[in-house]
């Protein structure tokens, strides 16, 4: 687990949950908690639809859904050999409530293995989440036949 506890994770996806019953306003007062993030992700490639590539995801701690997650993904240029250069937002929707967070990101995909990364250049929050901030990274493999993929998100969220 490289260094990290199943407890950092749990505090993570606590951080998400608790922030969705707290008033944004809390956040203007309250001294600033950064906790790291370490979650797993399955979810499916929908297609390109105009020139944008849109995706959805489960994403669990352990074995327990905490939230999903759609993205929409634009490329940023022609592929490098095999290698496509993405960016765009990947908004978070926690199964609690209706905040959301968003991850802007700027990734790549390597076409003929499947291997992808994704990392934020900001996170935003809605709603009760608004004063959430952070840095997140998506990493994970598809399934070229199937649009299939898993991954792991890591980072470090504020609030």
């Amino acid at each position: 687990m490289t260094g990290r506890t199943p407890f950092a994770g749990l505090l993570a996806a606590a951080l998400v949950i608790a922030s969705i019953s707290s008033p944004a306003t809390a956040y203007a007062s309250a001294p600033r908690n950064c906790v790291p993030v370490q979650l797993t992700a399955i979810g499916q490639d929908q297609g390109p639809s105009n020139g944008v590539i849109h995706t959805v995801a489960d994403v669990f701690l352990g074995r327990l859904k905490v939230a999903a997650t759609a993205a929409s993904f634009t490329p940023t240029g022609p592929p490098a050999g095999s290698v496509l250069s993405f960016a765009g937002p990947i908004v978070i929707s926690p199964v609690v409530g209706d905040s959301t967070l968003t991850a802007t990101v700027n990734g790549s995909v390597d076409l003929s293995t499947g291997m992808f990364t994704a990392t934020s250049t900001r996170v935003t929050g809605t709603r009760h989440l608004s004063g959430v901030t952070g840095e997140l990274t998506f990493a994970g493999t598809e399934n070229s036949a199937t649009g299939a993929f898993t991954e792991t998100i890591t980072g470090v969220l504020c609030g």
